[in-house]
């Protein structure tokens, strides 16, 4: 039984993320709303156990979350990034080991962004598979105007997403985007009325349940790996001749030849 289960709103009495399973999937709620949803020391931490977590249970074989949920508290900001106050003295590889951490888990990461986001918050979306956003979302990378080099992994995050001239527009100048242009460049997967996105994600979510976990986890390394130039060919190879012979994809193919044979007799 998924650990991750028990821990339903962990996290809510001292301003760190949420944690609260829900059916298939695992919902991390960033928690400060008046201050923009910001990532204090504590939260990469918390967030940090929490993809561990997960990584571990699919690696063991339980009936971990299919998919995790990012989303913020509040209705304008989804993040603003790392505490200001705290970037000079507590800013270490903490945060981007989480990041990347998130990145890999083998199970589909979705960011709801309901409203801003800013600074080390649009590396924690760039982390996940599917970003929804809706029609006031916004975003800019501040870390310039601070005197601050990126570190890398966040360079390389926004260069496999969403290239080399999006990049050097939002990090060489921090200039603001909207969501329309947010979509355009690949930063949103997909935009809709506020009203509408709670319902978007719970689309995703259920028709990630139809999925076969361990085929979604294989094609998500080697996609990353494809982005990333560094395929592995005769992997990606012997993960799709074993896929076509296993059981459940014939379990699946009978079924669908069965469902459709009984469409056509009626």
């Amino acid at each position: 039984m998924s650990k991750l289960g028990d821990n339903i709103g962990e996290g809510a009495h001292a301003g760190l993320p949420t944690v609260e399973r829900i059916g298939s999937a695992l919902y991390c709620t960033l928690n400060r709303p008046q201050e923009h949803n910001r990532l204090d020391p504590l939260d990469i931490d918390h967030l940090q156990r929490v993809f561990d977590q997960v990584r571990l249970e699919f690696e063991a074989g339980l009936q971990g979350p299919r998919c995790v949920v990012l989303r913020g508290q509040g209705n304008h900001t989804f993040c603003s990034g790392f505490t200001i106050s705290a970037i000079g003295q507590q800013l270490d590889d903490r945060f981007e080991r989480m990041l990347d951490t998130l990145e890999a888990l083998p199970v589909p990461t979705i960011a709801a962004i309901q409203g801003g986001v800013y600074g080390g918050g649009t590396d924690l979306a760039l982390c996940c598979d599917v970003r929804l956003g809706v029609a006031t979302s916004r975003m800019f990378m501040p870390a310039a105007r601070f005197a601050i080099h990126y570190y890398p992994g966040g360079l390389r995050r926004y260069v496999n997403n969403l290239g080399l001239a999006a990049s050097k527009k939002l990090f060489l100048t921090g200039m603001p985007i909207d969501a329309n242009e947010m979509l355009r460049i690949g930063f949103l997967t997909e935009v809709v009325d506020s009203f509408e996105l709670d319902a978007r994600v719970q689309a995703y979510v259920a028709s990630i349940d139809e999925t076969d976990a361990s085929v979604v986890a294989s094609m998500k390394d080697h996609l990353h790996r494809f982005a990333e130039s560094r395929p592995d060919l005769p992997g990606a190879a012997h993960a799709a001749r074993t896929s076509v012979q296993s059981p459940e994809s014939r379990r699946r193919i009978a079924a669908l030849k069965s469902s459709r044979s009984a469409g056509d007799a009626s």
